[in-house]
């Protein structure tokens, strides 16, 4: 993510919002995004309801069993339509800015 927040200025000029989701509570994602110096919005679904609506959740993956989310980036319209999705099950494996970038142009 600090690689999106570090060319976000790119996707602002292409009419793109970046929103990052995660399964921890808000008070943790406040932390997070403060530590790290996110300017984009990172929002927390601690029941996974969106997170299994768009079908990443992965059980069982995070510390102690409990459930997070897919490493995922989803490209979506100002209507809700997915246009582009990128699911891996691997944490280090995710897009790096520049490919998304490129599915933009």
């Amino acid at each position: 993510m600090r690689s999106f927040q570090q060319r976000l200025s790119e996707f602002h000029a292409r009419g793109v919002r970046v929103v990052g989701i995660s399964v921890d509570p808000p008070d943790i994602n406040q932390r997070q995004s403060q530590k790290l110096g996110y300017t984009f919005p990172l929002l927390s679904d601690p029941k996974a309801n969106v997170i299994r609506r768009y079908d990443v959740l992965h059980p069982g993956a995070g510390p102690k069993g409990a459930d997070i989310a897919r490493p995922a980036e989803f490209l979506l319209d100002s209507n809700g339509i997915v246009h582009w999705v990128n699911v891996t099950e691997n944490i280090a494996v995710r897009t790096r800015p520049e490919q998304v970038l490129e599915v933009l142009n």
